[in-house]
């Protein structure tokens, strides 16, 4: 294969990069600014380094246009809220007082303010905090960080592209502020929002920027005619303004589907697009609207969702058949980086023979220099790469590493009745409650319990070789112990051994199931300052020992109080896992599902009684499309199921998820046949109990009354009032008593005093219900 040199060389970019720096520092500085051992100038001065760190390694690399502006010290939506001036009326004063404490305290709340709501962007584990928004908001423009971010890059010699979220994606992404009609939508506020977006552009322009990039990922969802009308609006009046850089709209994370006719047509002068397999559709959509004549094409033929190496020969082949529909065809990411590690040859404990398939985000850019490179000089200058690249796809696809026959066998053997519980819900839940002698309004935790200094150190120290196993293994049971007694003392029903083994939900079963690999530096923002290691899932899966019975077992020897088991679902454990790319989805999940009945099954045998699995991403990998979203529910409830179906009916099998929109899938949590399910309901106002009820879900349910997110302490009245609401949509017998997610990120002193007051107010309802039955 040859092609043909461009018009004009292919330029590199994209779309954003990783905030937090090789070692985190990000992170690092800003939890010592909250504790206050940094000061605000030294947080700044790291996040100035970390920038400029970013920017020498994508130029090093071979990108010609960086992006400014992507970086965060929290949220890049939240950042979008304070540039429009959408600053809730209980954060305004903190924000007068100090705007970087004021900052953070609409990200994560003080003990008298609520935070924003905290959401999943759209179907990826990062969070974003939610606008909120009203009839009487009152934008008003603040560029100075997107202008700041800007000249700094510029004066570091950087050919730089702000980067800002489109207009139409924010008020989609935005909620009714408090108070505010349910009903009321936020898209209606676009011309009152364009004045302000076209005052920024203007700022942004008038301080050099030659393109800025608007980023509107909403539009590869499904649209109404009134929000594509509204989206051709929105740039009709942003093109039509004369004093602004050159426009480049981007889109990622699949088609862009009837948005893309809308924005062809508008008076922008580039656009971004998906052509990974997710967007794979863009190209004959494109194709089909005669292309974009006298517009920028940037080619997202790079994966910057995954860490597998790009085909370059098939990337090539989408790029040069792009040619021929733009006036200008530069390569990039499919989206930002934000969403892989920086960088892979960090990695030293991996497989070298693996290693070779894996690309992070320094491998990425090198990726997105080679091809453009190979487009815009033709392929005879990368020839050593392009052969490189061969051997090691082939490599990978023959590889004995990623097939087990073992494991394949068993999947196809499964048949329906292994998805299927004995005896149905409603004479399981009297055989359950007649075991487990719980009283009305049982109260229970998700997991974890603080994951303390002791704890880290205490791994650390045993990775190190300063401390052995048996010594690590006792300050383990002495965490057990502790948090066994706390949650006897506060009243707890049903009890959690607190996790103080595991190192993340997800990695601490990867490290025990082969098919996985766990990398040292591989971390990816989640929300805020916390950070994940996203295991690598290679090649088939099992379980080649129990995981978590010994310590379940030997937390249960501590109290008579049922203590759950606690396991990370197939879904979740793919959702928060970089995923082979090299066979369906469904397939893999129902490998990790069998692998996970097994735990299941031992530790029934073991004598657990309540049982946890997991689904915090059941939501948020369901696919951005309607039409796609029967396919994943189909797979994605069957290894649930598949899962959790061999247990007795007098098992309780209990399930969670959290910070999603839960009202379209609530037939999906149905299909699950979990007998309770824990969401995420504090921040959200019971929204989901109100959902669960409207679809008539029959079984027990636990809306969270306790925030975890937030360092403030809910009083036991809040509690109370909460549970209240959340009496209103599901009946006292099947109602539980829990906070939104796991401890795991608390300090103890709020974590004793918030379940304390989570007791009390479910004892106080209890009284409650027992005076109205008397």
């Amino acid at each position: 294969m040859t092609a043909k040199p461009a018009a004009a060389a292919a330029r590199a970019t994209v779309y954003g990069y990783p905030r937090q720096g090789r070692n985190r520092e990000l992170k690092k500085a800003i939890e010592g600014y909250w504790k206050g051992r940094v000061g605000a100038d030294a947080l700044r001065e790291t996040a100035a380094d970390l920038r400029r760190s970013n920017w020498r390694q994508l130029a090093d690399a071979g990108i010609h246009e960086v992006p400014s502006g992507d970086f965060s010290y929290y949220d890049h939506v939240l950042d979008t809220s304070v540039m429009v001036g959408a600053v809730p009326e209980r954060h305004r004063a903190a924000v007068e007082a100090d705007a970087l404490d004021g900052y953070f305290a609409m990200a994560r709340g003080t003990q008298d303010i609520a935070p924003l709501e905290m959401t999943k962007w759209f179907d990826t584990n990062y969070h974003y905090l939610v606008p909120e928004l009203g009839p009487d908001t009152v934008f008003t423009a603040d560029s100075a960080k997107q202008v700041a971010e800007f000249t700094e890059a510029l004066a570091l010699g950087h050919t730089a592209r702000p980067v800002l979220v489109g207009p139409v994606t924010y008020l989609l992404l935005a909620k009714p502020a408090p108070g505010v009609a349910a009903d009321f939508e936020p898209l209606t506020l676009l011309d009152r929002l364009l004045p302000v977006y076209a005052e920024v552009l203007a700022d942004l322009r008038a301080a050099g920027a030659e393109w800025v990039q608007l980023d509107e990922p909403a539009l590869v969802q499904d649209r109404t005619p009134a929000e594509l009308n509204a989206t051709a609006r929105a740039y009709r009046d942003l093109g039509a303004a004369t004093d602004r850089p050159k426009l480049l709209v981007a889109s990622y994370f699949g088609r862009l589907g009837e948005a893309l006719t809308v924005l062809a047509k508008a008076p922008v002068e580039g656009l971004a697009l998906d052509f990974t397999e997710s967007g794979a559709a863009n190209l004959e959509d494109l194709a089909a609207a005669g292309g974009l004549p006298g517009k920028r094409l940037v080619a997202g033929v790079v994966n910057g969702r995954n860490i597998w190496i790009n085909d370059y020969e098939k990337s090539l082949a989408t790029l040069g058949t792009l040619l021929g529909l733009a006036d200008r065809v530069d390569v990039s990411t499919s989206c930002s980086l934000l969403h892989v590690p920086l960088d892979a040859s960090a990695e030293r404990d991996i497989d070298p023979r693996i290693a070779r398939w894996l690309a992070f985000a320094r491998q990425k850019t090198h990726e997105i220099a080679v091809l453009a490179r190979g487009l815009g000089q033709g392929t005879g200058t990368i020839q050593a790469e392009l052969a490189a690249n061969r051997a090691d796809l082939v490599s990978r696809a023959g590889s004995a590493l990623t097939h087990d026959p073992g494991v394949r066998a068993r999947t196809a053997a499964i048949t329906d009745a292994d998805g299927r519980r004995s005896q149905p819900y409603a004479e399981r839940t009297a055989a359950q409650r007649a075991h487990l002698g719980l009283p009305p309004l049982p109260t229970t935790t998700i997991g974890s319990f603080p994951q303390t200094t002791e704890l880290r150190t205490a791994r650390a120290d045993l990775r190190a070789g300063r401390i052995d196993v048996t010594g690590y293994e006792e300050r383990i049971k002495d965490e057990i112990r502790e948090v066994l007694s706390f949650q006897e003392k506060a009243g707890i029903d049903v009890l959690v051994h607190g996790e103080p083994e595991r190192n993340d939900m997800v990695q601490y079963f990867a490290e025990q199931l082969t098919g996985y690999l766990a990398t040292r530096h591989g971390w990816v923002q989640s929300y805020g300052t916390r950070y994940v290691r996203p295991p690598v899932l290679a090649g088939d899966i099992s379980r080649p020992e129990p995981m978590t019975v010994r310590w379940t077992t030997y937390a249960q020897s501590l109290t008579e109080r049922p203590v759950k088991g606690m396991l990370t679902g197939p879904v979740t454990m793919l959702a928060w896992s970089f995923v082979r790319d090299d066979q369906p989805l469904g397939d893999t999940a129902r490998q990790v599902a069998l692998a996970l009945r097994d735990e299941v099954d031992d530790l029934e045998a073991a004598g657990t009684s309540v049982i946890q699995v997991d689904e915090p991403a059941l939501r948020e990998t369901l696919p951005l499309r309607a039409t796609d979203h029967a396919a994943y529910l189909a797979w994605a409830t069957e290894s649930f199921r598949l899962t959790t179906g061999g247990v007795r009916p007098d098992t309780q099998i209990h399930t969670h998820m959290c910070y999603a929109e839960f009202g379209d899938i609530v037939q999906a949590i149905d299909d699950l046949d979990a007998d309770v399910i824990s969401l995420e309901a504090a921040r959200s106002h019971m929204q989901v109990a109100r959902e669960l009820a409207e679809h008539g879900y029959p079984r027990e349910a636990g809306p969270g009354v306790y925030d975890i997110h937030s360092p403030r302490v809910p009083s036991a009245e809040e509690a109370a009032a909460l549970l209240r609401k959340g009496l209103e949509a599901i009946p006292a017998e099947r109602l539980w008593v829990n906070p939104d997610c796991g401890l795991k990120t608390r300090g103890w002193p709020e974590t004793r005093a918030s379940l304390e007051n989570l007791v009390t107010a479910a004892r106080e309802i209890r009284a409650e219900l027992a005076t109205e039955n008397s």
